[in-house]
């Protein structure tokens, strides 16, 4: 019955009926007596006892997990590794490729239509592996001065094709940036027989974004001339679309190249000329979508692309 445990709980002793309750020893339940050692059994019995399971481990596996995992960690860092190097390795070789497809194009004027696919498929992939994704928050790789290599930009292909003078020819053109002041000043430098001379446009730029920023064109300036050690006359120009053979008066230019060679000092000894430019064309944008310590590639107005190489860079060697 339900209720026997109940009454095992408490301690019970026999009772030993006397004479004078004899009448009562017939009616009365005899008590029994519970068996201690009954009892303890019991309780043993209903003890819960915990179970305990051997696993066999590796002697050499004494680091555990933490060991596992720090290999995995490592193979990781590792495959990253080689993942980082192979990247740089790819970068540079397209912009070597690069620069080998700018080689002879003469800054763009001459190139092909298919060079000209060529070189915008090379840009595109270099652009996808911009390692300054803001180059506008590296402005220390921005600044100094960046020689153009290439440019789709049609303005400039009529002062390339040498529509001022055929004697003179564009030498170099270049933009330099300081960051600390916040200016840029693009310049065109010209070779002529006599000397050499230069126009620039001074500019002070404001960031927008991390690759934008705006151009505010304040001032030009026309260089200097500087005379050149000697003379240089070619054999023959082009104006017009024809061919002007310059030997039967080579003799004749050879003999006042000591007249022109004085008027040359004297203006040499000029200070540049500086005039403001107009207001409707003072202002511009520029893009950056590449930028590392050789390369920059910008975007202007109207999807005009500008390549240029940092001055001294290997790049500008072919």
């Amino acid at each position: 019955m339900a209720t026997v445990p109940l009454f095992t709980q408490f301690p019970c002793k026999t009772v030993v009926p006397t004479s004078s309750n004899s009448k009562l020893q017939s009616k009365s339940p005899t008590l029994v007596s519970v068996n201690p050692i009954n009892r303890r059994s019991e309780a043993r019995t209903a003890v819960h006892r915990p179970e305990f399971k051997v696993r066999a481990t590796d002697v050499n596996d004494e680091w555990g997990p933490d060991a596992s995992e720090r290999g995995s960690n490592v193979s990781v860092a590792e495959k990253e590794a080689e993942e980082a190097i192979e990247s740089v390795e790819e970068t540079e070789r397209l912009k070597r490729s690069l620069a080998d497809s700018l080689y002879g194009t003469d800054r763009g004027l001459s190139a092909s239509s298919e060079t000209r696919a060529e070189i915008s498929e090379l840009i595109t992939q270099l652009e996808s592996k911009n390692p300054n994704p803001a180059p506008n928050e590296a402005l220390f790789l921005l600044s100094g001065k960046w020689i153009l290599a290439y440019t789709s930009f049609v303005g400039l292909f009529p002062l390339l094709s040498r529509r001022i003078s055929p004697l003179v020819k564009v030498d170099e053109i270049s933009q330099t940036i300081d960051s600390d002041s916040f200016t840029v000043q693009n310049s065109v430098r010209f070779a002529g027989p006599l000397a050499t001379t230069s126009f620039s446009t001074n500019a002070k730029f404001e960031v927008q974004s991390p690759k934008r920023v705006q151009i505010k064109f304040e001032q030009g300036v026309i260089g200097t001339p500087q005379l050149t050690d000697s003379i240089e006359i070619p054999e023959s120009v082009e104006v017009l679309g024809q061919k002007i053979d310059l030997n039967p008066i080579r003799g004749l230019l050879t003999s006042v190249q000591d007249t022109a060679s004085s008027v040359a000092r004297t203006i040499s000894s000029q200070p540049p000329l500086k005039f403001s430019l107009p207001a409707d064309r003072a202002q511009s944008w520029l893009l950056t979508t590449y930028l590392d310590k050789d390369l920059r590639i910008s975007r202007g107005d109207g999807g005009s692309i500008f390549v240029l190489f940092k001055e001294g860079s290997s790049l500008l060697n072919p």
